[in-house]
């Protein structure tokens, strides 16, 4: 199957956070807070996503309130944190959506993401992944994890599904 084949299924598109939506690096601040950074632009693919009726979620191993305050700002309606089965939390919400595997996109970047990346219609990773991620995805991202990789495949999708990757004057 094509790469836009497999993109013209997609409904549901899951991402991890920690070198996906981020660079992978967390900051800690003088009393201890731990901070992340975020792009801007995967926001923006995020919301491009929104608006073209396809669905996201994030699944992540991380227990935190900057993921959920992240996820509240983008307006992501399926949020699990501390997981430590992403397969178990992928068929979870896989029934609770009906949804077909064939029709789930996955971004990941390390090995915790790899058994989910088998499941799915769609895998996907920042161009900065391990090599075991690299060589399971059906498409590598040009760009690095928290810096415009999840908006490359959030447009990969769009495309394929003739959906316009920009937004109206007044949105």
């Amino acid at each position: 199957m094509t790469l836009q084949e497999r993109a013209s299924r997609i409904r549901l598109v899951i991402m991890d956070v920690d070198g996906t939506l981020t660079d992978g690096a967390m900051y800690y601040g003088p009393q201890g807070e731990a901070l992340k950074r975020f792009s801007t632009r995967d926001g923006m693919g995020i919301t491009l996503l929104h608006r073209a009726e396809i669905t996201t979620a994030i699944i992540t191993s991380e227990d935190t309130p900057i993921v959920t305050t992240r996820a509240a700002k983008l307006r992501v309606p399926h949020v699990y944190l501390g997981s430590h089965d992403k397969t178990a939390t992928f068929q979870e919400l896989s029934r609770q959506l009906s949804l077909s595997p064939e029709s789930i996109a996955y971004i990941g970047d390390d090995v915790n993401d790899y058994h989910v990346m088998g499941l799915c219609g769609f895998a996907a990773c920042p161009s900065d992944a391990v090599e075991a991620i690299k060589q399971r995805a059906h498409y590598i991202a040009t760009a690095a994890g928290g810096n415009g990789a999840v908006r490359e495949i959030a447009e990969i999708i769009l495309q394929a599904q003739g959906k316009p990757c920009t937004l109206p004057e007044q949105w």
